[in-house]
């Protein structure tokens, strides 16, 4: 099932299926409200998300990807919400302390956006890339830096 939901940084599509998120990915297309059970609650999440009121989602999430990628993105959702770590550290945290390009590389083709927060992992010498562009990364972390428990 699909659903477009609105944001302060444009639409996000949300795919469900057999009960998991499988894509959350920014899209020009219109808003489509969600019918489905878990597009219903990750549309909701996301929401809560953006107004600052949520920092751990519970939705479940199905990652498709190489053994690499899945192990990078299963890092990314231990980095804690408003932190952030380089490419290094996600490296060292998935046990190939020498990968840090290929662990970018993955980052770039996580397709569960926020949910999976790629946005976390910062280059050693500043912001570091973001397949959606660095002004929404920034936004991220700025809305995570603002509303982080401490």
């Amino acid at each position: 099932m699909r659903a477009v939901m609105d944001t302060p940084l444009g639409h996000l599509a949300i795919e469900t299926e057999n009960g998991a998120v499988e894509r959350v990915v920014f899209t020009d297309d219109e808003l489509l409200p969600a019918t489905e059970e878990t597009a219903q609650k990750a549309v909701k999440q996301l929401q809560q998300y953006f107004a600052g009121e949520r920092q751990v989602f519970d939705v479940p999430v199905r990652l498709k990807g190489t053994e690499f990628q899945v192990a990078a993105w299963e890092a990314l959702m231990k980095i804690p919400y408003g932190e952030t770590v380089t490419y290094q550290q996600q490296a060292q945290m998935m046990g190939h302390p020498k990968a840090c390009r290929a662990a970018g590389g993955a980052n770039n083709k996580n397709h569960i956006l926020i949910l999976v927060p790629c946005h976390r992992v910062v280059a050693s010498n500043g912001m570091g890339g973001f397949g959606c562009g660095t002004e929404k990364k920034r936004f991220l972390l700025e809305l995570e830096k603002e509303n982080r428990n401490e």
